[in-house]
């Protein structure tokens, strides 16, 4: 039986108010898929008809509500996830509901801040043989009978229909999807135990088995990329100067391989407690986690749920609850770096693809003397950079950022004035992709033909691909599809648009960290780079070389002389 519905005191809500406001249709979803959630839901379905403003329809399997409690759920500052008395709980006690609470909602705003913009209707039934419909409109409630088997079902339709600036500020349907569609992805991953399906006009986008983090990212993104990730959980002790004597730290999550990545930072999906955040400094410790294993400006795809302890968590930071406040922050980031790493070291995802080189191939060399034709190959270091010798000084080469600016150039002169050069797939491939990706496809669909990708939407997060870019020494896959419209969701606008995307389809085929060069393969590299019209920086203005002269070396050995001098 479900915690009785009671209405907070002045002080408490005086204490938790938002001032919640729904301020586009993803933020209906969520709230929705918060109280599926809180009512112990192990199977979420969630329905959005055009941008979302038209219908959004969210059941559940939870444990329902009487219809006492339903009746009051619509009312504001209404909950059941806070004593009534929380205000004066949390008064004396930093332990306290307010700043302990384990539950996604409890502000008690949501659900009657949607009734405010839309029309609603909620059929819920908690186990009795009648259950219970409430019709939410223009101020007024309707209450009959229903039958359902125990859950709840919301349905919102003409969000923002008398707010007509509001809903004029919306982006169009594909962009408003792509949020919900990112949004309902951080959930599932966050909740991998939790069956998810999202549709969009009556197609199914996506849907996880609620089996595990790795069927999570089955669902989510694809089988190749579930194959290749590893499952993380981690217990560990946080190292702080309190006296806390509960400091236990629990890590659990998935990572993908580093030889897996994207070109956003977004695909790192970290949750707290289970509750989906945007919490950079946290997303940075996983990406520091990975260390030297990323190639480039690229970004691993993880999901991490981090659960502190559970006086260390303060949830009341952020009105949309996208934020939440750490107690000893920065032990709890160190400790998700040493866990990544750990977990990263042991299993075996030091493992790279093969990426074409096609290092023989000479670009038109630009008019000017070859800055590194006297250069000396002496080594390597780590797998990733060159040593050469050059007179007294000594250069390190980043193999990838050089091999990146070399294909980034070829690309340049391919698509100089004209389209990029397409290969035919005989038959077409079908794709997986993110929901963001699938939703903004069709939207971007000259783009991606400019760029020599010939796409159309297949549904169910697949896109039918005819053809591919292949200005390189072999064609771009789907990796490269991938990393285009991350890109594309980005929203990068440089001068020329199509640089930002030149410069991602010249990152997937370059050599990446972990892959040895033969000193032919070092030869002919910096041979390429010497031809490049800029040589010194990738195309995402990384430094190719670094130079360390020998009085450097000198001074760092306590010499004082060189041996040139």
């Amino acid at each position: 039986m479900a915690d009785q519905i009671t209405r907070l005191d002045e002080a408490t809500v005086a204490e938790i108010a938002a001032g919640e406001v729904i301020s586009r249709p993803a933020r209906v979803v969520c709230e929705l898929i918060d109280n599926a959630l809180d009512a112990g839901a192990s199977r979420i379905d969630i329905a959005v008809d055009g941008d979302g403003t038209d219908r959004i329809r969210v059941a559940d399997d939870g444990h329902g509500l009487s219809r006492a409690d339903a009746e009051l759920a619509v009312e504001r500052h209404t909950t059941s996830k806070l004593s009534a008395n929380a205000s004066s709980a949390a008064a004396g006690d930093a332990a306290g509901a307010l700043i302990s609470s384990s539950t996604l909602g409890f502000r008690g705003e949501a659900l009657a801040a949607i009734c405010d913009c839309a029309t609603v209707e909620l059929v819920t039934s908690d186990g009795d043989a009648v259950g219970t419909t409430l019709n939410v409109e223009d101020g007024g409630t309707t209450v009959s009978d229903a039958g359902r088997k125990q859950g709840t079902t919301v349905t919102v339709t003409d969000l923002f229909a008398d707010r007509p600036a509001r809903r004029e500020s919306l982006a169009g349907p594909a962009a408003e999807f792509s949020r919900i569609s990112d949004q309902v992805a951080d959930y599932a991953l966050a909740r991998p135990r939790v069956r998810f399906a999202l549709s969009h006009d009556g197609t199914t986008t996506f849907s996880t088995s609620g089996d595990g983090p790795r069927s999570a990212l089955l669902g989510v993104y694809d089988a190749d990329l579930a194959r290749q990730a590893t499952v993380l959980e981690q217990a560990t002790v946080l190292d702080t100067n309190g006296d806390d004597s509960d400091r236990q730290l629990d890590v659990q999550g998935i990572l993908a391989y580093p030889s897996v990545t994207r070109s956003s930072r977004e695909h790192v999906r970290i949750a707290v407690d289970g509750r989906p955040v945007g919490d950079s400094g946290l997303r940075r410790a996983v990406i520091d986690g990975y260390g030297s294993l990323l190639a480039g400006e690229a970004y691993p795809v993880a999901a991490l749920d981090v659960c502190p302890p559970a006086s260390g968590v303060d949830p009341n930071v952020h009105p949309a609850k996208q934020r939440v406040g750490l107690r000893d922050r920065d032990a709890i980031e160190a400790a998700v770096e040493t866990a990544v790493d750990s977990v990263l070291t042991t299993a075996d995802a030091r493992q790279t693809e093969a990426a074409a080189t096609d290092l023989t191939t000479a670009l038109d060399a630009v008019d000017r003397s070859d800055p590194f034709a006297d250069l000396r190959v002496i080594g390597r270091f780590r797998k990733l950079y060159l040593l050469c010798e050059d007179g007294d000084e000594l250069l390190v080469v980043d193999q990838h950022a050089a091999h990146e600016r070399v294909n980034y150039e070829r690309l340049q002169a391919a698509v100089s004035d004209e389209s990029i050069p397409q290969a035919t797939l005989e038959p077409p491939e079908s794709v997986s992709v993110s929901p963001a990706a699938a939703a903004l496809a069709d939207a971007h669909a000259d783009l991606l033909d400019s760029l020599g990708f010939a796409v159309e939407d297949f549904g169910g997060g697949t896109l039918r691909v005819a053809a591919v870019p292949a200005p390189l020494g072999r064609t771009a896959d789907a990796d490269a599809l991938r990393a285009t419209m991350d890109s594309i969701t980005a929203a990068a606008q440089p001068d020329d648009p199509r640089d930002a995307l030149l410069a991602e389809l010249a990152c997937h085929p370059s050599l990446k960290a972990g892959e040895e060069l033969s000193a032919d393969d070092a030869e002919q590299l910096l041979a390429r780079l010497g031809e490049c019209e800029q040589p010194f920086a990738c195309p995402h203005g990384r430094p190719t070389v670094c130079r360390i002269d020998e009085a450097t070396l000198a001074a760092g050995f306590d010499r004082n002389t060189t041996r040139f001098e």
